[in-house]
């Protein structure tokens, strides 16, 4: 099957091929905002529903409907959240100290909704892990924000870069936090129906 990751993110293709998997990357838009009265899980699974949808509907516009059932589309999106609050990008780095902060001394969960699609099939789950931070002093915070290195991330942070020294513990799925819990993927995959000869 042809296998197309929904997302621009590289941390997702790098776990992708490290995993051993041969795919397509496929980059989506979709409205990132969350509902009113949306809690977290239903959030990142609705986007990563919305992302593999999106993606499913290029690929056939370009190739047509008759290779729709060897096309497996991969969505997913990742959530910081603490007591039930998302954290997503930040939008500068303002508000990325604002997040370490919130961060700073306890634990948080990471969510990330996945959709893998193909045809008229669709799958998904949350996975959940949770990150302990340890206590950071103001000059921590102040180093680390201006790294640079979480800008572009959930929660503004990077548990495989700079941030790694102030994790302490984390319970659940290390790729998960990476931006793929990629056992998770390859249980989807595995579920997939086989694919329908011409």
């Amino acid at each position: 099957m042809r296998v197309i990751l929904a997302s621009a993110s590289p941390r997702r293709a790098d776990l992708l091929t490290a995993a051993g998997y041969t795919f397509e990357v496929l980059p989506v838009d979709v409205d990132e905002s969350v509902r009113p009265g949306e809690g977290p899980s239903a959030y990142v699974r609705r986007l990563a529903a919305m992302k593999s949808a999106q993606a499913l509907a290029q690929v056939q516009a370009y190739a047509g409907h008759d290779s729709e059932q060897e096309v497996v589309v991969l969505g997913a999106d990742t959530a910081v959240v603490v007591d039930d609050e998302i954290l997503g990008k930040p939008r500068d780095d303002a508000e990325a100290r604002l997040m370490i902060e919130q961060l700073s001394g306890r634990a948080h969960r990471v969510l990330t909704g996945l959709s893998v699609r193909t045809g008229a099939d669709e799958a998904g789950g949350v996975e959940t892990t949770t990150v302990w931070f340890a206590r950071l002093a103001a000059q921590e915070i102040e180093w680390y924000v201006r790294s640079g290195e979480g800008r572009d991330k959930a929660g503004a942070y990077a548990i495989q870069g700079l941030a790694s020294r102030f994790i302490q513990q984390i319970e659940g799925s290390y790729s998960n936090v990476v931006g793929l819990p990629v056992a998770a993927v390859h249980e989807l995959f595995r579920a997939l129906p086989a694919p329908k000869s011409r």
